[in-house]
């Protein structure tokens, strides 16, 4: 029989629970160090958002990088084209392989930080692959680009608070349908907006879910939340997972136990 792997069989093959788990390092700099320690080997996918990207600056994301993770920097850039071009090549220079904007920042805002990541990469691709080639690393890919449409936490008495009239899955769906116009690569929605998403955006769509709780977890400062199963069964491409597995008193073990759900 052969050992061989037909490009059949490559893509009918499931892909393994753990790459669908990023697991948010929402903490400090020296916490977020431990935690990765613990993790390493186990989880292949770390967020780095405002509160540890701006205590630490961009060298946290390089690295947790050169520990052999994914890094998904999570600062929801939300300003003028100008600034939104900028902070997306800076944030992707810095090693990001997936980063966010807000989908409310409008039509010019996505298009200028999706150019700016584009040229980011453009410029530091090269260098990286030359270098990677030479030691037998694997090539940096391009990096995703998501628009967080309705942030977990709001309900929609809190959108109307804002002037917003459309329903939240109106929301949902109307600035969806906007990153897509943009050319990102995909959206963060919550769990419950998930398979409506994946309809409107296809297969080919990243769509990526925090707001998940596995069993038994805390809802916290999250309205709108989904377990693990039920959040990839609706669509999800990415689970954003963090106190359930940072707060627990094994974090592996933790991690380890939503992999095997999951599986």
């Amino acid at each position: 029989m052969s050992l061989e792997t037909t490009p059949e069989e490559t893509a009918s093959m499931p892909v393994i629970p753990r790459d669908k788990i990023i697991v948010a390092l929402d903490c400090s700099e020296q916490r977020a160090l431990d935690l990765a320690q613990q993790l390493k080997g186990r989880a292949s996918w770390l967020k780095v958002g405002m509160t540890l990207y701006y205590a630490a600056g961009p060298r946290i994301v390089q690295t947790l990088k050169e520990q052999g993770f994914k890094v998904f920097v999570d600062l929801k850039l939300h300003d003028i084209p100008h600034q939104a071009r900028g902070a997306a090549q800076s944030v992707v220079a810095a090693g990001a392989d997936m980063l966010t904007v807000h989908g409310s920042g409008g039509l010019p805002m996505l298009q200028a930080a999706q150019e700016g990541a584009d040229e980011a990469f453009a410029q530091f691709a090269p260098t990286h692959e030359s270098s990677a080639a030479s030691v037998g690393e694997p090539l940096r890919e391009k990096p995703i680009t998501l628009a967080v449409t309705v942030l977990t936490s709001l309900d929609e008495a809190t959108l109307q608070q804002v002037g917003v009239t459309r329903t939240l899955e109106q929301q949902v769906a109307a600035l969806a349908q906007l990153a897509q116009k943009a050319g990102l690569t995909g959206v963060v929605a919550s769990p419950r907006e998930a398979e409506t998403l994946r309809t409107l955006l296809g297969s080919k769509a990243a769509i990526v879910c925090p707001g998940v709780r596995p069993s038994g977890s805390a809802q916290g400062d999250q309205s709108r939340v989904s377990a693990p199963q039920e959040a990839l069964r609706a669509g999800a491409s990415y689970l954003v997972i963090g106190r359930p597995i940072t707060d627990a008193p094994d974090p592996a073990a933790a991690l380890e136990a939503i992999v095997a759900e999951l599986s």
